[in-house]
């Protein structure tokens, strides 16, 4: 009798300490709250079951901020980063507008060759394509390549319309 007398008291002095670790949290909207006080003045709804997490972030200082700038002014670099002088900013804009040029010379040489080697759909045959379905392979593979290509022609023409005008 004394061992299950003991056994009863060592679990439920450790249900004691489990219901003493756990606070009860409320939900307040988007905010919750461990303040009784707090929870029943807000007309908050106890949070049951689970275990939560609440990890709080520092609140911006202002709306416009948060959201990048106002509707009537444009959006400005964070607080911390350095200043580029327009002149320096000029240049790499003329270097991106030339290292995207010659990208899309590059892809538009190739797809010329690409085009070249399709053939309307109807490429020559090679030596190991007696299997015919070899033949439809290597030309879907072809016809995919000249697609993807054209898709990063439409991708650098995108990216040089975005930069600015030479100035």
């Amino acid at each position: 009798m004394k061992i299950f007398t003991l056994a009863a008291l060592f679990v439920a002095s450790l249900a004691g300490l489990q219901a003493h670790a756990q606070e009860r949290v409320w939900r307040c909207g988007n905010e919750y709250t461990n303040n009784a006080a707090v929870a029943q003045q807000r007309g908050c709804k106890l949070m049951e079951g689970g275990n939560l997490t609440v990890v709080q972030t520092p609140r911006p200082a202002s709306g416009a901020a948060a959201t990048g700038g106002s509707a009537a002014g444009p959006a400005r670099a964070p607080a911390g980063s350095p200043r580029v002088d327009s002149a320096d900013q000029r240049a790499r804009d003329n270097d991106a507008r030339t290292v995207l040029e010659t990208e899309l010379r590059k892809a538009e040489a190739r797809q010329a060759e690409l085009l070249k080697d399709y053939n309307n759909g109807e490429p020559e045959r090679q030596g190991n394509e007696r299997n015919y379905q070899k033949y439809l392979d290597r030309v879907a593979e072809m016809k995919a390549e000249i697609a993807r290509n054209e898709s990063d022609i439409a991708g650098i023409r995108r990216e040089l319309g975005r930069l600015p005008a030479n100035r």
